[in-house]
């Protein structure tokens, strides 16, 4: 990827399956890149990567790449049931673009990862796996989810550990960007947060991105893997999950207390990308999946 590419990124998209959120990020999931998903449990990553890996079966015509994924998945179990059910409300939505009989299920590779070793040894064996599957419906999307949990305990604190965990986060995304390079691929990475304890001035000092709205459940967090892992991915985007007080009710008969209405607000935000400027957008998710809305 040249500096002009970075500042421009032309590259081909693929759609989130929302309108909403494609034009936030103007077009959707870029290709020949590796974007980064940041959130704490529970506030959508997966749901994201799973839609984006039925969506990316569309024709490139609905901004799909026309192609299957490989999905890469470290915390167990696999969300299968959800998929299913994502894959049921993606079926009624497009049946117009597939067979009766067709299941979209069948375009997504599904593989567990246990270790980094592990990854890197599957990923030794994705470019024979890519080439193979143009005969097919090719592969044109790698989704690894998280990849927080694969350094979460194999490393101690120690110089030594510490290097070898940043050649591993060299060695992985050096390996990812080769394969979205020769094949136009799409990655989509999540990752974990921390909580930020001290003075909100970054990491080890320095503020990387929108480093101010890194908020999320009242607690103030960072990405995890700190610097090393920041300066491996081209994009990142942070989803947030926080409780808002929409309405105060009537006081109840004995005037003591009053009811508050409570929602909760989740929100996308762009915490650094060469191609979109730094912005927010609120999302839900439903049964139906993950979407954006305007306000």
């Amino acid at each position: 990827m040249t500096p002009q590419s970075l500042l421009q990124l032309t590259s081909q998209k693929c759609t989130t399956g929302c309108p909403i959120l494609d034009r936030f990020l103007y077009g959707g999931i870029p290709c020949d890149s590796i974007t980064e998903i940041v959130a704490e449990s529970g506030s959508g990553k997966t749901q994201i990567c799973l839609q984006l890996s039925l969506h990316a079966q569309l024709p490139v015509s609905h901004g799909g790449l026309a192609a299957s994924s490989l999905y890469l998945h470290t915390e167990f179990p696999f969300p299968f049931r959800r998929l299913h059910q994502l894959c049921l409300s993606f079926r009624s939505s497009n049946a117009h673009h597939f067979p009766v009989n067709d299941n979209p299920c069948d375009r997504i590779f599904v593989q567990s990862v246990h270790t980094a070793d592990h990854l890197l040894e599957i990923m030794s064996k994705t470019d024979p796996f890519i080439e193979n599957s143009k005969n097919q419906v090719p592969v044109r999307l790698i989704v690894i989810d998280s990849i927080a949990a694969l350094f979460r305990s194999d490393f101690d604190n120690t110089p030594f550990e510490l290097k070898r965990r940043s050649s591993l986060f060299f060695k992985i995304s050096s390996k990812l960007k080769a394969l979205a390079k020769r094949f136009n691929l799409a990655v989509l990475v999540t990752n974990q947060v921390v909580d930020l304890v001290g003075p909100n001035e970054g990491i080890n000092g320095l503020r990387i991105g929108n480093f101010g709205c890194l908020h999320t459940s009242g607690r103030r967090v960072c990405p995890a893997l700190g610097l090393a892992w920041a300066n491996c991915v081209n994009s990142r985007l942070f989803l947030s999950r926080n409780e808002e007080v929409i309405r105060e009710e009537n006081e109840k008969s004995n005037g003591q207390s009053c009811d508050f209405v409570k929602k909760k607000m989740r929100k996308l935000y762009v915490v650094f990308a060469p191609h979109l400027p730094e912005s927010s957008c609120e999302f839900e998710i439903t049964r139906e999946g993950l979407f954006g809305v305007e306000r």
